[in-house]
């Protein structure tokens, strides 16, 4: 059988079982092991097994855990109510001013906690209903939520950005350094898009009421919630980027400073560290089988030749670069759409970072634009991750239909986002040549 057989046979059978609603981890694995079961025999199980072996035992994946379980804590320690207090004073008669101070809130909690759902989750609870009470339009107040905390998978400590690199055999710090100025790009154009959708209709997102508005005093004594946070991101990122410390040993601290933050806000109990411990082993072992999986997935398909075979394919096309690298970013997103971002980067970096490398593009500039095809998988439906974590807290007066509308306006600020990360790749590229040289 040819690669190009065995390529339609094995998606077109994985698409069909994720069809009918088969957990990824057990459509990529189970569906590898049956073919080399029958192109190879039982003794080339053994080929899967050290495979899996070696990707799931490198040192940089102890960072996962250690970044859930600070995620995990900091949703549980109350840091996020004094954020919102201090973004809602400083508010004032601002147009719009508590979306955007709700994008900031997000970008603050990207930096402490490294996933999506911490963010997502705590605005959901905290500002959603605050800005309804306020007048604002649910498809506003609900799409600035979970844009804002899309930016947990692009900021760093982003937990997708340590899979991206073991599995695209880059450096974790560069490409967190690569994270940064992107991940600010986009708070600025969400920021820009709020200010004049307010400004222009102040009906969706109207200013506080006067008897609302904080003095100076209360503004300034609200800064102090900002403390600890700020310490947080310094502490982890600052010890990465500094070279201070590696992935894992910065995710240790912040473990650690999530649990004495906790402790500053009285919220710690020992039922409550359980339940998080208990969270935290169950979205890891989530993404270490999803990893296994399709560890087995990329180890078949490279031995049968497929990998090679769609690189030369490709690279033997007379057209533009570029026009590849938007065919790319096209399927990228598409597969956003319908499968969990993990799942996505076993498929598809073993097959189009090579061919990334081949046509000289630097592969950090490549990873970032893949991460935010990652970021926007998280609010595009049917299967948004962000879509349903917000729907889950939101009131029950907001539908999930809403919800899908509210994020549109997002979507397409983030695509335009990317393609100016594709026009100025130096977006991408500066801060860790700065940093790295």
């Amino acid at each position: 059988m040819g690669a190009v057989e065995f390529s339609l046979i094995f998606f077109g059978c994985m698409f069909l079982f994720l069809a009918l609603g088969i957990p990824i981890a057990v459509a990529l694995g189970g569906l590898s092991v049956i073919l080399v079961w029958i192109f190879w025999g039982g003794n080339a199980l053994s080929m899967l097994i050290l495979k899996s072996y070696s990707m799931t035992s490198s040192f940089e994946l102890l960072a996962v855990p250690l970044f859930i379980f600070m995620a995990n804590m900091l949703e549980r320690s109350r840091i996020a109510d004094d954020l919102y207090d201090a973004m809602s004073k400083f508010a004032g008669k601002q147009p719009g001013g508590l979306a955007a101070g709700t994008i900031v809130i997000c970008m603050i909690f990207a930096a402490m906690s490294g996933i999506s759902g911490a963010a997502t989750v705590s605005m959901g609870i905290l500002a959603l209903p605050a800005m309804l009470a306020r007048g604002y339009k649910p498809t506003l107040a609900a799409g600035t939520i979970a844009a804002g905390g899309s930016l947990g998978i692009l900021i760093p400590p982003s937990v997708t950005m340590i899979i991206y690199a073991i599995v695209a055999e880059v450096s974790v710090g560069k490409l967190y350094a690569a994270g940064v100025l992107p991940g600010l790009l986009l708070v600025g154009i969400f920021l820009l898009y709020i200010f004049i959708r307010a400004r222009l209709q102040p009906e969706v997102a109207p200013p506080l009421p006067d008897h609302e508005l904080a003095s100076w005093p209360e503004k300034l004594a609200s800064l102090k919630g900002l403390i600890f946070p700020i310490f947080l991101v310094v502490g982890v990122l600052g010890s990465i980027l500094l070279g201070i410390a590696s992935i894992s040993e910065a995710a240790a601290v912040g473990a650690a400073g999530s649990i004495v933050a906790t402790v500053m806000k009285r919220g710690f109990q020992p039922k409550m560290f359980h339940e998080t411990a208990v969270r935290t082993l169950l979205v890891t072992s989530l993404i270490f089988w999803i990893v296994i999986g399709a560890s087995a997935f990329a180890t078949l398909y490279t031995a049968m030749g497929a990998a090679g075979l769609i690189k030369g394919l490709i690279l033997g096309l007379e057209v533009n670069r570029y026009i590849i690298m938007f065919a790319m970013m096209a399927i990228l997103l598409v597969m956003g759409m319908v499968i969990e971002t993990t799942g996505i980067i076993m498929i598809a970096v073993p097959v189009m970072t090579p061919i990334t490398v081949s046509l000289g593009f630097d592969p950090i500039w490549f990873g970032i634009l893949f991460i935010i095809n990652m970021e926007i998988g998280f609010l595009t439906p049917p299967f948004g991750y962000n879509l349903f974590y917000l729907k889950g807290v939101a009131p029950k007066s907001i539908s999930l239909n809403q919800i899908y509308l509210s994020v549109v306006p997002y979507v397409l600020l983030m695509i335009a986002g990317l393609a100016l990360c594709i026009a100025f790749p130096e977006i991408i590229l500066w801060l860790p040549s700065a940093v790295f040289g």
